[in-house]
């Protein structure tokens, strides 16, 4: 592969790595207590504001304009409404952006519409999860100070340039606590590699797969929804990345995929009785999740509805076919059962 079309793959590769020099000079300046909280955050914020400026150009509107709105939001509304409109905002913000730019006939060689959307859609999990924690009352903001001491944690929270064009979810509470501690520095992350090639279980592949994101849907949807809480998530995730054909196939699939690795493990499971039964078990049901995550991200990635028809007229739908197919027999037999 030439290196041209790794950053086709990678459209923010190029301003990850510029950026990590001034991740270390800030590293250095903090762990030699050069910095005081305040000046960490101007930091912080006056990064994000001049990567989004050289990463997305004009672009970069799209994302300071709804982090401006939900910091107003968060610092006006009641914590007991915050959350709902946080949430009201950012997603409708998030919705238009899609539809805007997906209804335009832009250069397929300008990377920077794709990178500003999946920027505003980290910037959507980093604000709702800010307005649930006020709303929940795990985050106190200090009232009673100026509106522009208030607001630099938030913005800065919002916007800091390690995390704004990619990376794992921070909440809000350990942001300040390293941006206010001497000489704080983030945790490492472990490499989560070796589940997600390993596992013969498709829920364990979900959610050891993007374990931030997984987290946030959880405690944002699943967790709050009366009924039907799995079909309830993975419909947000298909609205969150876009709503686009391939999008809301494939969540949906991946949502009646889990549904049956759920009620069809158990069932397997229990009739492995043996040493060759439970290998035989393991390696046919890993083989399965590997198609089936394959097959998934191949309809995520669609973006026509013509090619999402031959996908699935195609003999790869077989398995997900089957899948359901079980599905249904093991809720029907359930009831006969207990």
């Amino acid at each position: 592969m030439l290196w041209a079309d790794l950053l086709v793959l990678l459209p923010a590769a190029p301003h990850h790595l510029a950026a990590f020099p001034f991740a270390a000079l800030f590293h250095h300046l903090c762990a030699s207590g050069r910095l005081t909280p305040t000046a960490r955050y101007i930091f912080l914020l006056a990064g994000g504001c001049l990567l989004a400026g050289t990463a997305l150009g004009s672009y970069a509107v799209l994302l300071l304009i709804p982090a401006a709105g939900s910091v107003l939001v968060l610092l006006s509304v009641s914590p007991a409404r915050v959350h709902t409109s946080v949430f009201t905002l950012q997603m409708s913000w998030q919705t238009l952006c899609h539809l805007g730019l997906g209804s335009q006939e832009l250069d397929p060689q300008d990377a920077r519409p794709a990178v500003a959307l999946s920027a505003l859609m980290l910037l959507t999990q980093k604000a709702t999860s800010l307005a649930l924690d006020i709303h929940e009352g795990v985050v106190q903001l200090q009232r009673g100070q100026g509106l522009l001491r208030q607001a630099l944690p938030l913005c800065s929270y919002l916007l800091f340039f390690p995390a704004l064009l990619g990376g794992p979810l921070c909440s809000f509470g350990r942001f300040r606590a390293q941006a206010e501690s001497r000489g704080a520095a983030p945790r490492p992350l472990r490499a989560d590699l070796w589940t997600l090639e390993t596992t013969h279980r498709l829920a364990v592949f979900s959610r050891t797969w993007n374990k931030s994101t997984s987290r946030w849907l959880r405690r944002l949807v699943f967790q709050r929804c009366p009924a039907h809480p799995l079909l309830a998530t993975f419909a947000f995730s298909a609205w969150w990345h876009g709503l686009r054909p391939g999008q809301l196939f494939g969540f949906l699939c991946w949502a009646v995929m889990l549904e049956a690795d759920y009620c069809l493990h158990p069932f397997l499971s229990a009739r492995a009785a043996s040493w060759a039964a439970q290998l035989l078990y393991r390696g046919t049901t890993w083989v399965f999740t590997q198609l089936l995550v394959a097959y998934i991200m191949v309809a995520v990635e669609t973006e026509s509805f013509s090619k999402l028809c031959l996908l699935w007229a195609s003999c790869d739908s077989i398995l997900p076919l089957s899948y359901c197919l079980a599905l249904l027999l093991l809720l029907v037999k359930k009831p006969k059962q207990n």
